[in-house]
């Protein structure tokens, strides 16, 4: 009888705790940038408590989009608090060819890109829950670029993580300024980043002492995480499943390694 009534306790426990389970909450943050109202996505699990490693992401091209909240949910399952950030500004939504036109504006003033990202990274450095000594950023495509330009505008960031994004810098002695360190995922065979960005961005690391690491991924061009664009490698840009597995593990072993408990 005392071994039932144990069992049945130990059973009441078991049940009790299943109740108590992870949820991941999207909240949509309404932040400024200078005078432009922007809309980004804070997504948190609700079964963590105290401050937590913190990750922001950068879109791309298209803006804020269904695959950065997904993201940001992968993120937040494996107990990050994420902020999506919005570059362009609430409502700025483009798509193709308008997409090109509205992430050319901010590649060719990086000075602007910088501060869209960075009041993003405000936000995120304010959130309750965010470990301030534990922030990293990721980014895709456009994002990826942006990533890497926010590490060189000194932001106060132990990691960033690019995917297939572009290389090129117009003031590469800024990567004196990155603090953090860098982990860049590139499709081998994207044709929108030539040899020559690939040769320049080392040779800015190497010269600036920054703890970097570049993947090539065989087979994979340009967009290789995204699922909208397709198979069709002939366009340059096209999904790999191969290589969007083997660069999300990639990211979580690089975040281990920067969020490691001795900081």
């Amino acid at each position: 009888m005392k071994t039932n009534r144990a069992l049945l306790f130990i059973s009441s426990l078991l049940c009790s705790a299943s109740l108590v389970k992870a949820e991941i909450k999207e909240t949509i943050v309404e932040y400024k940038s200078g005078d432009v109202v922007c809309e980004g996505l804070h997504v948190v699990d609700t079964a963590k408590t105290g401050k937590l490693p913190s990750v922001l992401i950068i879109h791309q091209w298209t803006g804020l989009s269904d695959n950065e909240k997904m993201r940001a949910r992968m993120l937040a399952e494996l107990g990050y608090n994420v902020f999506a950030a919005d570059v362009y500004g609430k409502g700025i939504r483009p798509q193709p060819p308008a997409a090109g036109q509205e992430a050319g504006k901010y590649k060719t003033d990086r000075k602007l890109y910088r501060e869209r990202m960075l009041a993003a990274l405000a936000v995120l450095c304010q959130n309750p829950q965010t470990d301030s000594s534990k922030v990293a950023a990721i980014g895709y495509c456009f994002g990826g670029t942006g990533v890497i330009e926010l590490a060189r505008s000194g932001a106060l960031l132990k990691g960033v993580v690019s995917f297939h994004g572009g290389l090129d810098s117009p003031t590469p002695a800024d990567g004196k300024n990155i603090k953090g360190m860098l982990l860049v995922l590139h499709g081998a065979e994207d044709p929108f980043v030539p040899a020559k960005d690939i040769a320049a961005f080392e040779q800015e690391m190497k010269d600036a002492k920054v703890d970097y690491k570049l993947v090539s991924y065989p087979g994979a061009v340009h967009a290789f995480t995204q699922k909208a664009a397709g198979n069709d490698n002939s366009k340059g840009a096209a999904y790999n499943e191969a290589a969007d597995k083997a660069s999300w593990d990639e990211m979580k072993a690089f975040f281990a390694r920067i969020f490691k408990a001795d900081g």
